[in-house]
């Protein structure tokens, strides 16, 4: 093994933290085979910068000691520390952090079972089933947010009216809007009523999420409800609205989205130059040619290759 410099081994044991923080960052660099035996001990660093180091230079290490480290890290009575452990926690994957996160699903802190879904979610571990369930009432939003995000993971069919009912009813809209995303890794028919309600949702955001997730889907039953959100006061929900059209060929959308060929927002005229391609109805070619002439490049461009596809549909 080779021996780590006198300079950086003096550095980790500075009585100034900015020395020691700095000498964390560097360890990774330095000729160390294995720095893992000299970060750990920085995680309990009376600075909180220096556990915070210390955490990010584990990302990557799959020791069990360096899961069984990092968990209680979630613990840590600094915000910053806990979030870079919960990151680093999640990047890792490891079924072997499983059971010490279950066991933050308990903390009183709501913070802390935050951050403990959120690790679990890429996981996808059946234990994780049951409290990710007894979450979707947890009185903190965050809380909910990350356990809609493990339901949605694990794709299992029982939770799905339980995510159709926060979806509509969850008083925080950034919730409605992850449950409205989480309905979309099924491909069942059933969540089609809540995806068409969301379209109606006071949040502009989950109007675009239900926009996104029904083109998704490809549920051609939900296409008058999409051209209606062509008619939305939010053009980002138009712009997702007119995708999901082109993905389903909707030729029932040809009027809305030609009309939305012409509108002041860049983006929307070329979201709706590539439906019209992917529609591909001649009666668009009028349009199309106009917008040849467009002040967006990109929105010319896109026009010729609809044009293009339209003439090849009509071989």
């Amino acid at each position: 093994m080779t021996i780590i410099s006198t300079s950086i081994a003096e550095r980790l044991v500075s009585e100034d933290a900015e020395v020691r923080r700095l000498a964390v960052i560097d360890l990774p660099y330095s000729d160390e085979d294995d720095i893992v035996p000299l970060v750990l001990p920085r995680l309990a660093d009376s600075d909180a910068n220096v556990r915070t180091e210390a955490v990010r230079a584990l990302e990557g290490f799959e020791e069990p000691q360096v899961v069984a480290a990092l968990a209680p890290m979630l613990l840590d009575t600094d915000p910053g520390v806990r979030e870079a452990a919960g990151l680093v926690l999640a990047e890792m994957k490891l079924s072997e952090s499983a059971g010490p996160l279950l066991a933050l699903l308990t903390e009183a802190e709501a913070e802390v079972r935050m951050l403990a879904f959120r690790a679990l979610r890429a996981l996808r571990v059946a234990e994780v089933f049951a409290p990710a369930m007894a979450a979707l009432s947890d009185p903190d939003p965050g809380v909910r947010r990350e356990a809609v995000g493990v339901l949605g993971y694990l794709r299992r069919s029982e939770a799905i009216g339980h995510l159709a009912e926060v979806a509509a009813h969850d008083p925080d809209p950034d919730v409605r809007r992850i449950a409205v995303g989480a309905l979309g890794y099924t491909t069942e028919i059933s969540v089609l009523p809540a995806l068409t309600r969301a379209l109606g949702d006071s949040a502009w955001m989950v109007r675009d999420e239900a926009a996104q997730t029904i083109g998704k889907l490809r549920m051609g039953p939900a296409i008058p409800d999409l051209v209606r959100a062509m008619q939305d006061e939010y053009w980002q929900v138009r712009v997702k609205a007119a995708r999901s059209l082109g993905l389903l060929k909707a030729a029932a959308g040809l009027p809305a989205l030609v009309e939305a060929l012409a509108h002041p927002i860049g983006n929307l005229r070329k979201e709706a130059a590539i439906a019209l391609g992917e529609v591909a109805d001649p009666r668009a070619i009028p349009a199309l040619e106009k917008a040849l002439d467009d002040a967006d490049p990109d929105v010319r461009k896109l026009s010729r290759l609809a044009l293009t596809a339209i003439g090849l549909a009509q071989k």
